[in-house]
């Protein structure tokens, strides 16, 4: 899964363009329409100490949890979480730091940061954001290899801001070009295909996700054979902590086959951490076998009930004991 690893991904990159700057001014608006570390921290309950260190486990393994232990799939929903919701915050809190030093040249509505890089860096980096009449601002940040002679900019991430009512919590989307990245600057990154994200952080409890994501990457399999990797995400967490997370995923997701199967989990939690999980796995070397499971978990994160309608894993528990009275997937 992408973890949002391009070469650019270091708060460094702020300073080598605050570096640049020369004394200009930008209008203060920009730097109150892109959300900062506190308005994009996302949250999800969590018992750190008790989570596996590699996370690496397929959906729907068939590793037990037994009653009372740590719940698979809250540790799933935990670690996508924290991948995506991260790796979206990063982006958002980069821009915004950038935005809050002086532009190095303003023409009009355009200011742009840079170019700028370290003596040993691979490749320049600027930030350009447009202001628009509507109040909004689209910007794009932009990379150009060193390595390669007369090599010109383009775009690494480009999005658009909206600012909200509240300082840095307005709503807006970018898109982040892993394969540009990587003709940009190859020594440090993977061609790894697009993620495309919306964001709403203006009220979060309007029913409208805080976080939405599509991925089209690469990954390989067992064999070590490139595949196409399609993911779908989206998260919420209203004002008083409860969520809900929704992750699709197209991809080769067995040890045995090579054919590419979909999985849909669905997990709902209750502000005491408490909360359920519900599964759909399908297609490829299921053939036409569909899998359901369901597990729920108490507030300390320990399995409360499991139950799945191809014996995967033996029944446990009550579904009584869960935080949510019944599974919420999509009629497909």
């Amino acid at each position: 899964m992408h973890a949002f690893k391009i070469s650019l991904a270091s708060l460094c990159l702020t300073t080598t363009l605050a570096a640049a700057c020369v004394q200009q001014d930008a209008p203060e608006a920009i730097a109150r329409a892109i959300p900062t570390a506190e308005g994009v921290r996302i949250r999800l309950p969590e018992q750190a100490a008790l989570m596996p260190s590699d996370g690496g486990e397929h959906i729907g393994s068939s590793r037990n949890a037994l009653l009372g232990e740590l719940a698979q799939y809250y540790v799933v929903t935990r670690n996508v979480t924290r991948t995506l919701n991260a790796g979206a915050g990063w982006v958002l809190v980069l821009v915004h730091a950038i935005v809050n030093t002086p532009p190095t040249t303003v023409e009009g509505n355009v200011y742009t940061w840079g170019p700028g890089s370290k003596a040993l860096d691979p490749a320049d980096y600027r930030l350009i954001v447009t202001a628009n009449d509507d109040n909004s601002f689209d910007w794009t940040l932009d990379g150009r290899s060193k390595i390669e002679a007369n090599a010109e900019f383009e775009s690494l991430i480009f999005g658009h801001a909206i600012p909200g009512e509240i300082e840095n919590r307005g709503r807006g989307s970018f898109t982040i070009d892993f394969d540009a990245a990587e003709r940009v600057n190859p020594i440090d990154n993977e061609p790894e295909g697009l993620v495309t994200v919306e964001y709403n952080l203006e009220d979060p409890d309007d029913g409208i996700p805080a976080l939405q994501m599509t991925i089209d990457g690469r990954q390989l399999d067992d064999n070590g054979i490139e595949q196409d990797v399609h993911f779908e995400y989206a998260y919420d967490e209203a004002s008083d902590g409860s969520g809900d997370f929704k992750f699709k995923i197209n991809g080769d997701l067995d040890d045995d086959g090579s054919l590419q199967e979909e999985a849909l989990i669905h997990s709902r939690w209750l502000p005491t951490g408490a909360g359920r999980a519900d599964l759909r796995v399908k297609g490829g070397d299921l053939d036409t076998l569909v899998v359901e499971a369901s597990e729920c978990w108490s507030s300390s994160f320990g399995r409360v009930y499991y139950a799945d309608n191809q014996d995967w894993m033996p029944s446990e528990g009550e579904e009584s004991s869960c935080s949510h009275a019944s599974a919420d997937l999509p009629n497909e």
